[in-house]
């Protein structure tokens, strides 16, 4: 190893007898170069001084692997080197900072800005020079964690070989040393974690899928829901043997089959609570011999997948049983259950609209047949059946008898003119003027009778012209409540609703459940996301608690 070039050195000059160093000269001597390292290679042959730093004692603090021991934290040594630099040293580390502080007897963790002057205590060095120096502060001995202070001694020679920049070199290598231990102990904690958080979940998932869980077969099944069509209405038709027609009708059906009324029929006829409380399934998908209601709920929701595509208005069923057979026979019976729904759903829509028209054309019948009753009552009260009949008979009457007595008075009158008539003409014309005039008044007094009072011939025909008036009206009401009627019965054939089976249930005879790859993939997903969120929360909280 090749020396290095000596540094040139500064030496104080020693004071004569009874002169003492002034605090001046010694501060100066103190903030030269090289002041306070007594330990470099070299100082080796430099001889010890009266205002010198003190020799390192074996067993004291100032040694560097004492002070490393000591666990002083980071902040602490930062001071100790700006401490250093402000009294002019120029240490290698931050370690040796500390150690050039205290060997020239100074607290390196004083946060005064100002160095407090200590008398030294008596037997130490006086005023021979063989003490500190007075210009450099002291601490007093048996200062509260401060080392004591060492007695001024003979400097002896440097044991350190290594240069500064090797010793900072072996100083870096340590610290990255120890980064790389605290890297391999974080990854070490972290993998601890992955794998007791992710990795052993997902095997106990994984092993719980292909050795434990049960066979679950599916049996899958698809029908529709049809509407009659209808040809009298343009708009009707217009949307029939679509998915619009029954949209509505589908959802319907849809959430009976998914209700609780579904499975307590499910299960009266075919015992689907006794199906899954066998022995031989596994524990998580085994119905427990006492369960409510509920716990059966839960279980046929979760075996049980009905869904409804509206584009194409196809309803799709899956059932999921411990045996192949039960699944078929579950899934006919649902759709069977299905089947009645949709028969009831507008069941009583259209009896409710056919039975109002019934009722309407009973009414109507009614009412046509008091109307005619009346007119049959008022026609049968008098001797006349036709009393506009007979009123114009007794005009017709009347007319002809004042002809027939115009004429037979004009023959009279004729027969007087003449200057010697017949007597027997004239006898018989005026006879036949006294006859027709007597008819002509009897003719006049039943017209009278007949069109006055209240039993008169016109009084019954107005009432007989009302009474055919109200059972015209009748009739016409009548024609209206027939029609309702059969309008009331096509619409109810229209609104009428059928369920045609696309995809008839068939027993599978490979169990399509559980999928034991895609569970696990899906197990480890969700403990990673699980652990990755938990994570991520603590260093969120973590990092708002530090700061």
């Amino acid at each position: 190893m090749t020396t290095k070039p000596r540094a040139k050195k500064f030496r104080i000059r020693r004071p004569e007898a009874g002169q003492g160093p002034s605090a001046a000269s010694r501060a100066e001597a103190d903030a030269r170069p090289g002041a306070g390292q007594p330990d470099t290679p070299q100082e080796d042959d430099r001889a010890p001084e009266a205002g010198g730093a003190e020799p390192k004692a074996a067993g004291t603090t100032t040694d560097l692997e004492a002070i490393r021991n000591e666990g002083l934290t980071g902040r602490q040594l930062r001071l100790a080197r700006r401490v250093a630099q402000k009294n002019g040293f120029e240490p290698a580390s931050d370690y040796d900072a500390v150690r050039m502080l205290r060997a020239r007897g100074i607290d390196p963790f004083q946060r005064s800005s100002m160095l407090e002057l200590v008398v030294p205590s008596a037997g130490s060095g006086g005023g021979d020079g063989k003490g500190p120096e007075a210009g450099l502060p002291v601490l007093p001995a048996g200062s509260e964690g401060l080392p004591e202070p060492v007695a001024a001694k003979t400097q002896l020679p440097s044991t350190q070989t290594a240069s500064p920049a090797e010793r900072r070199a072996a100083e870096i290598m340590k610290i990255q040393q120890e980064l790389a231990r605290r890297r391999r102990k974080k990854q070490m904690m972290l993998l601890s974690r992955l794998a007791f958080f992710v990795m052993l979940p997902t095997i106990l998932a994984g092993y719980y899928f292909y050795v434990m869980a049960t066979p679950m077969y599916a049996t899958k099944s698809e029908f529709l829901i049809l509407k009659a069509e209808n040809s009298a209405s343009s708009m009707g038709s217009l949307f029939s043997g679509t998915q619009f027609a029954t949209n509505q009708d589908a959802i319907a059906v849809q959430s009976y089959l998914m209700s609780k009324d579904a499975m307590l029929r499910l299960d009266r006829d075919e015992g689907f609570k006794a199906h899954y409380q066998q022995d031989w399934i596994d524990p998580l998908q085994r119905l427990d011999p006492d369960a409510s209601n509920e716990d059966a709920y839960g279980v046929y929701q979760r075996n049980i997948e009905i869904g409804y595509d509206p584009t194409e208005g196809v309803v799709k069923m899956e059932v999921q049983a411990a045996d192949p057979e039960t699944a078929a026979r579950f899934s006919r019976a649902l759709i069977g259950y299905a089947e009645t729904r949709v028969d009831n759903l507008s069941l009583r829509k259209r009896s409710n609209a056919v039975s109002d028209a019934e009722v309407g054309l009973e009414e109507a019948q009614a009412e046509r047949q008091d109307a005619q009753e009346k007119l049959v009552r008022l026609q049968q009260q008098g001797s006349v059946i036709d009393p506009e009949g007979r009123i114009a008979a007794l005009r017709t009457q009347i007319s002809n008898v004042e002809v027939q007595l115009q004429e037979k008075r004009l023959t009279l009158q004729a027969l007087l003119d003449n200057a010697r008539p017949n007597s027997s003409r004239v006898e018989g014309a005026q006879g036949d003027v006294r006859r027709l005039e007597a008819l002509l008044e009897d003719l006049n007094r039943q017209m009278t009778s007949a069109t006055t009072g209240e039993d008169s011939l016109a009084e019954k025909a107005v009432q007989i012209q009302l009474a055919q008036a109200d059972l015209a009206t009748r009739d016409l009401m009548l024609q209206t409540a027939l029609e309702r009627l059969e309008q009331a019965r096509r619409d109810a054939e229209s609104q009428a609703r059928y369920l045609t089976t696309s995809v008839e249930p068939v027993a599978s005879q490979d169990p399509s459940y559980p999928r034991s790859f895609e569970n696990t993939i899906l197990a480890f997903l969700i403990f990673s996301g699980i652990y990755l969120m938990i994570s991520l929360t603590a260093s969120i909280l973590r990092e708002q608690v530090a700061t």
